[in-house]
């Protein structure tokens, strides 16, 4: 009667599988299921989606091209509501950018996604709520909790859209 074998990664737990290609000892714990039967996460090769490997380079024009979006944006959602003084189109400003960012974002390097697009994306929404805040109030927002309130809940929303667009 064969003893059972222990895991190459944890030596305390005793396992009787083994790798279908490098036939090392593995647990339920290490083992990879593929088409092929269960595999060590080495011999797996286990990569990302080519959604979600996003290099230097591709990560670099999506924060160009949102930064250029955020502060033309920023500027157009303050301007508009200098002449139009519908309170609550504020929150719809805010999902607008969140929207538009993420979107020109993802569409520049050919429709990807992943951590680092979110955490970008979030900060160009931020920096477009505040172009818009300085466009129509400079800092006379600061006297206003109100209106500002309004206009961090906006933009709050404008994230939660660019972070559900990206991740």
């Amino acid at each position: 009667m064969m003893e059972p074998l222990k895991c190459a990664k944890h030596p305390n737990t005793e396992t009787n599988l083994l790798c279908g290609k490098c036939e090392k000892p593995i647990c339920p714990k290490c083992m990879v299921e593929t088409p092929v039967g269960m595999r060590c996460s080495e011999c797996a090769r286990i990569n990302k989606l080519p959604t979600f490997q996003v290099n230097n380079k591709q990560m670099l024009l999506a924060v160009s091209v949102g930064l250029l979006i955020a502060l033309v944006y920023g500027f157009l959602w303050g301007v508009i509501s200098l002449f139009v003084r519908f309170i609550f189109l504020n929150l719809l400003f805010g999902a607008g950018a969140g929207f538009v960012i993420s979107e020109g974002m993802s569409r520049v390097i050919n429709r990807k996604r992943g951590t680092k697009l979110v955490i970008a994306a979030c900060i160009l929404v931020f920096l477009s709520g505040l172009v818009s805040v300085t466009a129509v109030f400079g800092t006379a927002i600061f006297t206003a909790p109100l209106l500002m309130m309004l206009y961090f809940a906006s933009i709050v929303f404008g994230i939660y859209v660019a972070f559900n667009r990206l991740r």
